[in-house]
């Protein structure tokens, strides 16, 4: 059975969907004023696995990641710009899904943005005023009474005291306490009027933690099975979500939180607000995508993933060993059978909360094998495991020979051709002159019964 580790609890717990089957599952998406970054990267790797392992085992899944299309810093940089906001929004979600689909990432089944959803925040802004957790406050905010909600803090793990002794902000004279929350901005004079919507409080637009209590209810319901996101999502958004919609609706909003570990750099979070981080397009710029969707999973999700050139160096290495076995034999089409060792231990691996770190040493088992016995079977279990992890779906050769099309491939193969010549007229010395020379560029050349095939180092 499926085991997952529930942030609200603190330990694994067997996977018992709402609706036996099916799964409904949330995920909080990116922030749209700039292009994505790993740790961004790493959401999206995370929760694709998630979904892709949950319909590989037979479930029926609905998988929803939103888009937050209104924010201050969108505010900002649209400014900033001298665009529009619609402008500034739609172009980063543009990169965004050219990043995510360059990485191996699947669709989600729905991809809502906030400003089409400000509708259900206003109704469920109206609930929680009606039920007494939310006030409007001096500056005309509408905010949330987090003391009024008796189970804030239990995602944290941290009561109200805890939580009020570490706030550093004195009580500001618009909000009752430090602690709470602004449901629903007023309009501020220098803002945009394409972020100003009319409302029962007035002319504004909603915070932030409101556009996911109100989406993911719109389209997966009061209850549902699986929220995820970023570690930095646990507290405060995740526990103000937490508190809005039970607040709203008297019982459990969610099941299962599932929260990935921090991308780091120099053992600090890698964000933008610090100034440490790498776009996903920066790094595809030196990295296959399938090697950076490698690296991501061979550290398990909750785990801090270390950035550096070596540790992707490392991982471009390790996958390069998984296709060369591809590519001394033709894998058979297989149909998948659960009972074979190496695929009930990639199962098992998978069912202990997406150990995908175990996952990864299996299919390395698995390609030991295909080298040793060039057997087509085993090279398309290989080959099958594989693409349950969004991984060895490519020709081996296309991708032991580097992913571009202008990397030099018409003058390697020049090369390879005018050392063949040198080699048929046994002019040694010019073929071993022009392996160093291929070698010392980073091409490996393997002479084979059917010729010389390369592939970079």
């Amino acid at each position: 059975m499926l085991q997952i580790h529930n942030t609200l609890t603190r330990k694994k717990e067997d996977f018992v969907p709402i609706e036996p089957g099916k799964v409904r599952m949330y995920v909080c998406g990116m922030t749209v004023y700039d292009y994505c970054h790993l740790g961004h990267a790493r959401v999206m790797v995370v929760f694709d696995i998630v979904a892709r392992w949950l319909r590989a085992t037979g479930y029926e899944v609905t998988y929803v990641r939103n888009i937050t299309d209104i924010d201050d810093k969108i505010i900002d940089r649209a400014r900033e710009n001298g665009e529009s906001i619609h402008q500034l929004t739609d172009r980063f979600i543009t990169a965004m899904h050219e990043d995510a689909e360059a990485l191996g990432v699947l669709p989600p089944d729905y991809e809502p943005r906030a400003t089409d959803y400000v509708a259900s925040m206003q109704s469920l802004i109206s609930r929680l005023t009606e039920k007494g957790l939310a006030y409007v406050a001096a500056n005309n905010d509408v905010c949330y009474a987090v003391r009024k909600f008796e189970g804030y803090g239990k995602l944290s793990g941290k009561s109200l005291d805890e939580l009020r002794a570490g706030e550093r902000v004195e009580v500001a004279s618009d909000k009752h306490d430090p602690l709470d929350f602004v449901l629903w901005k007023h309009a501020r004079e220098n803002e945009p009027q394409e972020v100003k919507w009319p409302s029962p409080w007035g002319a504004g637009r909603p915070g932030w933690h409101i556009e996911c209590s109100a989406m993911s209810t719109e389209l997966l319901g009061e209850h549902f099975d699986i929220h995820g996101g970023g570690a930095d999502l646990q507290f405060p958004h995740h526990e103000n979500e937490i508190a809005q919609s039970e607040g709203a609706h008297d019982h459990t909003f969610v099941n299962y939180w599932l929260h990935n570990g921090f991308v780091r750099i120099d053992n600090e979070k890698m964000s933008k607000s610090l100034g440490n981080f790498f776009t996903i397009r920066e790094v595809l710029a030196q990295y296959d995508p399938e090697v950076v969707r490698f690296f991501i999973l061979r550290a398990h999700y909750r785990s801090a993933l270390n950035y550096s050139d070596v540790h992707l160096e490392d991982a471009r290495h390790a996958l390069t060993r998984l296709y060369t076995a591809l590519k001394n034999v033709v894998p058979a089409e297989i149909e998948l059978d659960w009972n074979e060792p190496h695929a009930a231990r990639l199962r098992a691996a998978m069912n202990d909360d997406f150990n995908t770190a175990e996952a990864v040493a299996v299919l390395f088992e698995l390609a030991g094998e295909v080298n040793r016995t060039l057997d087509a079977k085993t090279a398309g279990l290989l080959k099958a495991l594989g693409g349950l992890l969004g991984l060895l779906e490519r020709d081996p050769v296309v991708f032991l020979q580097g992913r571009k099309a202008d990397n030099g491939a018409e003058d390697i193969e020049t090369s390879i051709a005018e050392r063949d010549a040198a080699k048929k007229s046994k002019d040694f010395a010019t073929a071993d002159r022009i392996r160093d020379e291929l070698a010392a560029a980073g091409i490996v050349l393997e002479d084979g019964p059917n010729g010389t095939t390369w592939r970079r180092a």
